[in-house]
């Protein structure tokens, strides 16, 4: 297991006055593609308390450095499963068709193939890529975006978390909401609480949802992915008219979306890492994933 860091020159304008520059200056970073845009969001938040007015970054270097070696007792985790079961029939989004899963080759067929006292179930499933907790990759959005083949796993699995609490008061979350967390290479969650109608008829009505104001944000501020326990990442009512400047936003900065989570209320503000990884496959955008976060055994231990 590798850990990146990011060495560059800055130069930052503070807001208020004063300037600083650096040489040579490193930084963690979530992982190894990150751009100069994401680095740059880092390095703004690594200056906090200081409010800055402009930065820029120049000659990155990324480094890759071996894991310091596991101590069992400090990093010993409990996993959350964040992912809805598949079943056959089963209704993700009202108006899309659920699952057909089906037996090609049955165990009582498979005895007549196999020797004697040996036996298998091979199944199919035919489904959208938009079935259950799924994760929507560039593609999904944009004809010449990374498609689920070229997302790299730095970007869908241990991805250090923050949770923003929007449960209940209005449906959208705004860039106000989200203006005081730090996002800049985390898995970004929205714990809204749709998820308690999932699977009834009420799951898509008045649905919580992220506002374009509230994507911005977390493009401009470097986010790693973001996630979302409702039907939808955007407004999905009659009002929306069929716009979508959250996955507009999000996916053509590469940031993938997860929708369709759950259980988000089990995951501390901070402290879990959280892993969404969907299959290789070429030419497809949006695919279920068995989503899950590993929280430390003491998350208040946590760092920052």
């Amino acid at each position: 297991m590798l850990d990146y860091r990011a060495e560059f020159d800055a130069e930052v304008t503070l807001d208020g006055g004063g300037e600083l520059r650096a040489r040579g200056f490193r930084l963690n970073i979530p992982h190894a593609d990150v751009t100069e845009s994401e680095i740059t969001a880092l390095l703004v938040a690594a200056l906090a308390p200081q409010r800055v007015e402009r930065a820029a970054v120049s000659d990155v270097r990324i480094i890759a450095e071996p894991h310091p070696p596991a101590d069992t007792e400090a990093e010993r985790v409990r996993f959350v499963d964040l992912s809805h079961v598949i079943t056959a029939g089963m209704v993700t989004s009202p108006g899309l068709p659920g699952p057909e899963i089906t037996p090609h080759l049955t165990r009582l067929a498979s005895r007549g193939v196999y020797a004697p006292g040996t036996e298998f179930a091979i199944d199919r499933i035919s489904m959208l890529g938009n079935t259950g907790t799924y994760l929507d990759s560039p593609y999904h959005r944009y004809a010449d975006g990374a498609d689920l083949a070229g997302l790299p796993l730095e970007r869908l699995a241990g991805l250090p978390a923050v949770v923003v609490r929007a449960v209940g008061g209005d449906r959208g979350v705004t860039a106000e909401m989200l203006a005081h967390v730090t996002v800049a290479g985390r898995a970004v969650l929205l714990h809204t609480g749709g998820d308690r109608h999932w699977a009834t008829p009420g799951y898509a009505v008045d649905a919580p949802y992220l506002t374009a104001d509230g994507a911005q944000l977390l493009v401009d501020r470097g986010a790693a992915l973001v996630g979302i326990d409702a039907v939808n990442i955007d407004d999905v009512s009659p009002a929306a008219a069929g716009e979508r400047p959250a996955h507009t936003l999000l996916l053509a900065a590469g940031i993938p979306v997860v929708e369709h989570l759950t259980n988000l209320r089990e995951l501390p503000p901070l402290g879990a890492r959280f892993t969404a990884t969907p299959p290789r496959v070429a030419g497809f955008g949006a695919f279920p994933v068995r989503a899950f976060a590993t929280v430390p055994a003491d998350p208040a231990e946590e760092p920052e």
